[in-house]
C-alpha cells in the first residue's frame, strides 16, 4: 500500500525534528506505522495473502528496531512518539 504524497508530507511535518528533516527515526516510525495500519485493512479482505503478510512482518521488525534505537538515544522523544501514534497501551 502506497502513501499519498499529501498524507506523507503531513506526517513528515507533524513528526520532524528540525526544519529540513525527512529521515529522522521519528519520521520513519510515523511513516512505517501508517503503512502497517493500511496493510491491516488490506488483510481484512485478503486473509490468505501470505506474501504481503511477510512484507508486513518486515515493516513491523524495522519499526521495532527504530523504536529500540530511539528509546536508547532519546527516551523523551520515544515516549512522545508512542503517545502520538498510540502504539503501546
Amino acid at each position: 500500500m502506497v502513501l499519498l504524497k499529501e498524507r506523507k508530507k503531513e506526517l513528515i511535518n507533524s513528526f520532524k525534528v528540525h526544519s529540513m528533516d525527512t529521515g529522522s527515526a521519528e519520521v520513519q516510525i510515523a511513516l512505517l506505522t501508517e503503512r502497517i495500519n493500511s496493510l491491516g485493512d488490506h488483510f481484512k479482505h485478503h486473509k490468505k495473502d501470505f506474501h504481503s503478510r511477510r512484507g508486513l512482518l518486515k515493516l513491523v521488525g524495522t519499526r521495532r528496531r527504530l523504536l529500540k534505537y530511539l528509546k536508547k538515544k532519546d527516551i523523551k522523544g520515544y515516549e512522545e512518539i508512542l503517545e502520538k501514534l498510540n502504539l503501546r497501551k
